[in-house]
């Protein structure tokens, strides 16, 4: 084990496109998501220890997150000492600034910044396809937040491919006040279901071209989520959220994931700032973050 802290910064996700099959009988839904990392971080810190897995954790949402083994990032870390045959010690910090319960998986970017700070602690060196399938036992979130960027997924989302995005965009998050469950979204969306699909949603070529092209208007206009109708039942002040983004200029705008964080795309860097200012002054949400994309994952002290 390595003597000095091991310190890795992990982005939120957005779901630029998420498609949602009817209930399998296995009780799963299978996806085709598009994954889109942008550049608002928690930070996770793995130092050495002698007294097993411990975690702390500061800043957004803190308050409501557990420490013991509940929490995705311990969980983590004992998967990989499990899967190495040693044993879990490891003091693991955790920065947050990913909004809790926002849809823009805060614990799975926590989970795999685990994985990556504890590998390098212990310098276990396990290879990108054994972490990628510790990530995936984890959540579906979990093997995207290990890279980052831009990425097809599908399945549960767990079989990630990392597609081409040209560009940079820019990016308003709206965060609402209070949390939605996804269960429960889940839950809402297949009680509201009236038109079955025969299988899973097709890839969305469209926004992939759009990406490709760094086209950000066409990307706009191709954002697409199959759970912003059961999230804005649950929470109805989301479709004024969206809205008011729309009004004010946004050239895309949607519930991200199951909620209740709203994102616009907006033209530039000037737009987004000028968005967010509007939205905040509308009090449309609790609080608004400006945020760049395609972010990665990224080793900041090793």
């Amino acid at each position: 084990m390595r003597n000095d802290p091991v310190i890795v910064e992990v982005p939120a996700k957005i779901n630029l496109v998420l498609g949602v099959a009817p209930l399998g009988a296995d009780n799963f839904h299978e996806l085709i998501t598009v994954f889109h990392a942008v550049s608002l971080f928690d930070t996770v810190t793995a130092k050495p220890s002698s007294s097993g897995v411990t975690l702390t954790i500061e800043g957004e949402g803190a308050q409501w997150l557990p420490v013991n083994d509940s929490n995705l990032a311990v969980k983590a870390a004992k998967l990989l000492a499990q899967h190495h045959g040693i044993k879990p010690q490891v003091d693991l910090h955790i920065e947050k600034r990913i909004p809790v319960s926002g849809g823009m998986a805060g614990g799975s970017a926590d989970a795999a910044g685990a994985l990556i700070a504890c590998d390098r602690l212990w310098e276990t060196n396990t290879s990108r396809e054994e972490l990628e399938s510790l990530a995936a036992q984890l959540g579906s979130d979990v093997t995207f937040s290990l890279r980052g960027g831009t990425a097809l997924g599908q399945g549960r989302g767990q079989l990630v491919t990392s597609v081409i995005a040209t560009g940079e965009y820019h990016w308003v998050i709206a965060l609402a006040e209070g949390g939605l469950s996804t269960p429960k979204v889940y839950a809402e969306f297949d009680r509201m279901q009236s038109v079955l699909r025969s299988g899973p949603p097709e890839v969305p070529t469209q926004l992939l071209l759009a990406l490709r092209a760094g086209d950000s208007r066409e990307l706009g206009a191709e954002l697409m989520n199959d759970l912003e109708p059961a999230a804005m039942a649950l929470m109805p002040s989301l479709g004024k959220t969206l809205d008011v983004g729309r009004d004010l200029g946004a050239i895309g705008a949607m519930v991200s994931g199951s909620g209740p964080t709203c994102i616009f795309l907006a033209r530039s860097q000037d737009d987004a700032v000028n968005l967010a200012a509007s939205l905040s002054g509308a009090g449309v949400c609790r609080s608004v973050r400006i945020a760049t994309g395609p972010a990665i994952t990224r080793i900041i002290s090793d």
